[in-house]
């Protein structure tokens, strides 16, 4: 069974728990930030990789750096810890949250800008593109990107909207060169 089918099995999993106990927006959360505790703590990694530490040493370590999370999370954890399935963990978070979002009606959507844009440019951009898209609101990360001179790019999932000023100065030079 391929790695990615294992991480949609227990995301399906937890889905169904969360649902069940109406805590889908919450375990998202935290399993967003257990995402980017284990991407980002080498330390947290080399332990939950570590041959030479037994399971219950890496099951310890995880409850102390995770003591705050919902416990069906903590539980997630533990259990990927017994499988042999810690490689997994970044995956499982990835797929819940692409599952909690399908189920809310959420889209993910990186915005490049030349600013941070404000509450009101978000929600405003939420409100257009998620229809778009066929979902009812944008979940929005915005990146600075000073390349882009002017104006926003837009990514959700495999689509692009460019509405940059770059974007804009090369679309009009393909036209005259073409």
């Amino acid at each position: 069974m391929s790695n990615s089918m294992v991480a949609k099995r227990y995301a399906s999993a937890l889905l169904q728990i969360a649902k069940e106990q109406q805590l889908l927006g919450v375990i998202e959360e935290e399993l967003r930030v257990v995402k980017e505790v284990i991407q980002y703590t080498p330390e947290l990694r080399a332990v939950l990789k570590s041959s030479r530490l037994t399971i219950e040493k890496k099951k310890e370590v995880v409850k102390q750096a995770f003591a705050t999370v919902n416990p069906y999370v903590l539980n997630t954890l533990l259990l990927l810890i017994d499988r042999h399935r810690t490689n997994e963990i970044v995956e499982v978070a990835n797929q819940f949250i692409e599952l909690a979002n399908e189920e809310m009606g959420i889209a993910e959507a990186k915005v490049y800008s030349t600013r941070a844009l404000t509450d009101e440019e978000r929600e405003a951009l939420s409100a257009v593109f998620a229809a778009k898209v066929g979902k009812s609101s944008l979940k929005i990360e915005n990146i600075m990107d000073s390349d882009l001179l002017g104006g926003l790019k837009l990514r959700i999932g495999n689509r692009i909207y460019d509405g940059s000023l770059r974007g804009k100065l090369e679309r009009l030079e393909r036209k005259l060169l073409g």
